[in-house]
């Protein structure tokens, strides 16, 4: 199989330590039971799990910020 090599700050290395179920598993997995958060991460499911909840009126308002949404002149200032 192959392996990957990851950097991780100590405390991420200490929480993977603690969660180990005993000292001679694996890290891989230790990762696999983890639990993630698989939620909605993008506008799409936000506005799917909205569906029938916006008005017209918002999402016009919406349609007309982003058709005059342009990027700053200084892409360093704000």
């Amino acid at each position: 199989m192959p392996t990957r090599t990851l950097s991780v700050d100590e405390e991420a290395y200490r929480a993977l330590v603690r969660a180990r179920r005993h000292h001679r598993e694996s890290f891989s997995k230790v990762i696999k039971r983890a639990k993630w958060d698989d939620g909605p991460k993008r506008c799409g499911g936000l506005l799917a799990r909205a569906a029938g909840e916006i008005s017209d009126e918002s999402l016009a308002v919406l349609d007309e910020a982003q058709a005059t949404d342009a990027p700053p002149a200084d892409k360093w200032s704000r």
